[in-house]
């Protein structure tokens, strides 16, 4: 096994010779035998490391089980890497979709397995501050690049709904929060009502990444560079600032989700919140972002829902990260932050 994987769960198991039959006949090259092994963690598709003679994938599907509408969109993950693949942008080369649930149980695809290193923790530890510092900026350049892009000329112009991309954003965290509540959180509440009078008027679209963070990133595996960038699920047409402010949200948080407040970002090596956003506007072409602490807020409470879906899913029986509960648990500490901000800052 490979130091990210262990043996496939009992509940995310299935027929391992029909799956390779199925890729022989559809993948240049593929030839068993096919090893099949199961990667620790992640909340949403499970992931699957295959090796045959010779290559390495990696397969993603949605998860069985009762799901939230909407969301383990696969095929769109798939469309997007395969997108911007073409591109030249860091992603993992795909290979096939499969929409046949009788294949393995759901839906799936399959991409190119990329080592490298992947940091969940946004403080990058383990390197030092010169490489923390280069990895930071080679992630700003990244995410620049991807709002940068042509989404139209990639194929992609009917990948979301371009404008009023926050009231939509809102009112959908908002309504997978309620179809997840476990618990009634006050901070959570005042946020719902608190966001949607103060949309900025900024309706800038491109493609957005959704996810975009270290622990979606890898790392080259001796370069203080991206290599890759995975789990576009969430990926859509979208305001960048959306992306940009919860790529900065370490700098708003401490432990309600692995934060960098009160640590030493000089000594970590790590760029200020403040050259970070201004690096980014830098290399897309943007002066200012008026009203950022919006943006922030905002990019805390979509985290709080995502946190409660995991909660919803530990509550259904169908989380797929053993450590789902603890990560749950967070949506309400999160919350408390993110309204933390509006009091502090005497937004409200």
């Amino acid at each position: 096994m490979i130091a990210q994987t262990a043996e496939v769960r009992e509940q995310h198991r299935f027929d391992v010779a029909a799956l390779e039959r199925y890729l022989r006949e559809r993948v240049p090259g593929f030839a068993g035998p096919l090893e099949v092994e199961q990667f620790r963690g992640g909340q949403s598709n499970p992931t699957y490391y295959l090796r045959v003679p010779g290559h390495e994938y990696v397969l993603r599907r949605k998860p069985p089980g009762k799901l939230l509408p909407s969301a383990h969109a696969v095929d769109r993950e798939y469309r997007v890497l395969t997108a911007l693949g073409r591109a030249g942008l860091p992603v993992p080369r795909t290979h096939l979709l499969c929409e046949d649930d009788a294949v393995i149980g759901t839906i799936f695809y399959v991409m190119d397995c990329v080592h490298g290193r992947v940091f969940p923790d946004p403080g990058l530890p383990g390197v030092t501050p010169a490489e923390r510092g280069a990895m930071y900026d080679s992630m700003n350049d990244v995410l620049a690049r991807l709002h940068s892009l042509d989404y139209r000329a990639l194929g992609l112009g009917d990948f979301g709904k371009p404008g009023n991309y926050f009231a939509r954003q809102i009112h959908r965290w908002s309504s997978q929060y309620r179809a997840s509540e476990t618990e009634r959180i006050e901070s959570m509440e005042r946020l719902m009502e608190w966001l949607p009078p103060r949309i900025p008027a900024d309706d800038t679209t491109t493609l957005v990444h959704g996810d975009y963070r270290p622990g979606n990133i890898i790392m080259h595996p001796t370069e203080p560079r991206v290599a890759a960038v995975l789990d576009w699920e969430l990926s859509t047409l979208g305001h960048p600032l959306a992306d940009l402010a919860y790529n900065c949200m370490p700098y708003r948080v401490g432990g309600e989700w692995d934060g960098f407040r009160g640590k030493d970002l000089r000594a970590l090596g790590l760029p200020s919140e403040e050259e970070y956003v201004a690096t980014y506007c830098r290399r897309v072409g943007r002066a200012t972002i008026p009203e950022w602490d919006w943006y922030i807020v905002f990019a805390i409470f979509r985290l709080a829902a995502i946190a409660q879906g995991i909660m919803g899913r530990v509550r259904d029986g169908t989380a797929n990260d053993p450590n789902a509960r603890a990560r749950g648990e967070r949506a309400r500490p999160l919350a408390e932050a993110g309204w933390r901000i509006v009091t502090d800052r005497h937004l409200a």
